[in-house]
């Protein structure tokens, strides 16, 4: 058995249908499929909990696409949500931005702001990202293992960016490696299960809204 175990989920779809690079930009909610996604995932943690799992604690993005999806597996878990801004989405000065590709070719005095896809150069490092993320991770699993004992499981709603680059650090490689073909749908489920002396020994993915993500919209900063 893990000591413990970190669940990674990344937010239902959004309402977005001027597709708006929305990133920290407040406003932007679940739509109707989103919350359909939710619910599934907190079907999916339910039924791990009726086999045993020991969900401990739930934890939540401030950002309101991050929340809603959190309140169907609270309502499941029966979990108070914490929010922790650790795991907010990655901060870029692409936010506002529609049909980002097709603006930024017709937008000269963007094109500094993507000169280094490797940074990147439009928002925060994908180095901070990860360091942030790994820092609220260690808080909340090292919290649940003082009140609840080894095999905590602790479940946290975040982004798309901030979620792969912690799997690539995980992975030890490279934080820009795939930073536009990243294995983190919407409603996906990145676990990563720890040692007592909190190194991963794991990482397991999944999808429980699967059958949902065919013509959902998404776009980068989401």
């Amino acid at each position: 058995m893990s000591h413990a175990v970190v669940h990674l989920v990344r937010h239902g779809e959004v309402e977005n249908p001027h597709r708006v690079l929305y990133g920290r930009l407040p406003g932007y909610e679940l739509s109707e499929r989103g919350h359909a996604m939710a619910r599934l995932v907190a079907k999916h943690f339910a039924e791990q909990k009726e086999h045993g799992t020991n969900f401990v604690s739930l934890v939540s993005s401030p950002l309101i696409r991050a929340q809603q999806t959190a309140d169907p597996i609270a309502q499941t878990l029966g979990l108070p949500v914490t929010t922790e801004p650790g795991v907010i989405e990655a901060e870029s000065q692409l936010e506002g931005y529609s049909n980002i590709k097709d603006t930024l070719l017709s937008t000269p005095r963007l094109w500094p702001l993507v000169r280094n896809p490797l940074t990147p150069s439009w928002g925060e490092p994908y180095a901070h990202q990860a360091t942030r993320m790994a820092q609220a991770i260690s808080k909340h699993r090292d919290h649940a293992n003082q009140q609840h004992g080894p095999g905590a499981n602790i479940v946290v709603v975040s982004h798309q960016l901030p979620i792969w680059v912690t799997r690539l650090a995980t992975e030890g490689r490279s934080l820009s490696l795939n930073a536009f073909r990243r294995e983190c749908t919407l409603a996906s489920v990145t676990s990563i299960s720890f040692d007592r002396n909190g190194n991963a020994v794991d990482l397991t993915y999944s999808e429980p809204a699967a059958e949902l993500l065919p013509g959902t919209v998404n776009v980068p900063g989401a």
